[in-house]
């Protein structure tokens, strides 16, 4: 079985891989863990700061064929990150999307405004970050809605946090 885990930054996918990894004992891939390795390597010209579409645009095939390679080795795989694109669905075929469970993380706009300092005290436990000026609460609530709106569009199976963080999937 493969976990697709997305959302927008800071809604807790790391946390949840680890959480799954732990529970089933299935790998677990991090998109930006792939995204440094290929930048640090200089086998791309983009950067950690370069714009969301165009690192989805890079990595997301990468990581559609490291899918594809999983299922077909009947390996379980979870992969979580910000560059799974919401339209995912139409990059596999249907013997892939059987063997294929997707989430995506949203937090609502009232959970965002009651637990903003929590939300910046988590950003850095998983992934160590130097500096992270990214986690502002307007940007936190625009990407939340923009998932939001994308998730309700192309039907995709979404976890609403509303009340607390307490994320149960069952496999």
């Amino acid at each position: 079985m493969i976990v697709l885990i997305a959302g927008a930054s800071h809604t807790g996918k790391t946390a949840l891989a680890q959480k799954l990894l732990e529970k089933y004992h299935y790998p677990y891939l991090s998109i930006d863990h792939l995204k440094m390795g290929l930048i640090r390597s200089k086998n791309t010209e983009l950067t950690a700061d370069s714009n969301d579409q165009a690192l989805t645009d890079y990595l997301w095939p990468i990581v559609c064929e490291m899918i594809k390679t999983a299922i077909e080795n009947h390996q379980n795989l979870i992969v979580e990150g910000c560059y799974i694109p919401l339209d995912w669905r139409k990059d596999f075929d249907h013997e892939y999307l059987q063997h294929i469970h997707y989430v995506c993380l949203i937090m609502s706009q009232e959970y965002i405004k009651k637990n903003f300092a929590r939300i910046q005290e988590y950003a850095t436990i998983v992934e160590k970050r130097i500096n992270d000026d990214y986690c502002t609460m307007d940007r936190v609530l625009k990407e939340n809605e923009h998932y939001f709106k994308l998730a309700r569009k192309h039907q995709v199976n979404y976890v609403l946090i509303e009340d607390s963080y307490d994320i149960e999937v069952e496999l």
